[in-house]
């Protein structure tokens, strides 16, 4: 690892099989695609972190998507780009980091053309590189699988907060990266976690066998003015 913790995984050990070290970066164009699609493909990708206290990098076991299409009152985007939604908008790539019901940080991966208004939920993944340190950001965890076991835990092990925000996460100078990884063997598909609208789309997806994948919970009756993604009115 070079000064200031950004740089190649070179903490990564020999031994590790390749399947568990991530690939190049990914690029715009594979992120292009309709939300729903892209959000399955992103599964096995790896999320890097590099922080002055070292390096965590995570393979993504579960995600959902959201869409500014017209389709999704779940999402941020669903009333057009406003200040809190408008860098779901593009260019694809970016992050979009959130406060939750005022108590944990969610981070999101920007796809499709810029303009489309779209992004993909990571919900959960397998810490891979430097789980000693992921584990000191997540005291509460008593075993590996429950590191980054759900968004807000993701986010932790990751150290992902506001300052995040537009993060470029196919510039390898970023330090938050997303890079490419082998798919897993099986997917599944089902409702989103904790909505009360849009709940017929089926767009949680997640690695079928992974032992990271978090909880699923319905979410309540909707609000008389709907709620977003995080449940605010």
């Amino acid at each position: 690892m070079v000064a200031g913790g950004r740089g190649p995984l070179a903490d990564v050990a020999a031994d590790v099989p390749s399947s568990d070290r991530p690939g190049p970066l990914l690029t715009e164009d594979a992120l292009l695609g309709p939300v729903d699609e892209v959000a399955g493909s992103l599964l096995g990708c790896f999320v890097v972190t590099d922080r002055p206290d070292g390096q965590v990098a995570l393979r993504l076991t579960e995600v959902e998507a959201y869409s500014g299409q017209g389709e999704d009152p779940a999402s941020h985007a669903h009333r057009g780009p406003t200040p809190r939604a408008e860098i779901m908008f593009g260019p694809p790539g970016r992050l979009y980091v959130y406060f939750s019901y005022g108590v944990h940080w969610c981070a999101n991966v920007v796809v499709g053309p810029a303009g489309r208004g779209s992004a993909v939920l990571m919900r959960a993944g397998e810490v891979l590189v430097g789980e000693s340190l992921a584990a000191s950001r997540r005291p509460a965890a008593r075993v590996p699988r429950d590191l980054a076991r759900g968004p807000a835990r993701l986010t932790q092990a990751l150290a992902i907060g506001p300052d995040d925000r537009g993060t470029d996460l196919l510039d390898p100078a970023s330090p938050v990266r997303l890079h490419a990884g082998p798919a897993p063997a099986g997917i599944s598909a089902g409702p989103r976690v904790g909505i009360s609208v849009a709940t017929e789309l089926p767009w949680r997806f997640w690695a079928t066998d992974a032992a990271s994948v978090s909880v699923f919970r319905a979410g309540g009756k909707p609000r008389r003015r709907g709620p977003r993604q995080d449940g605010r009115p």
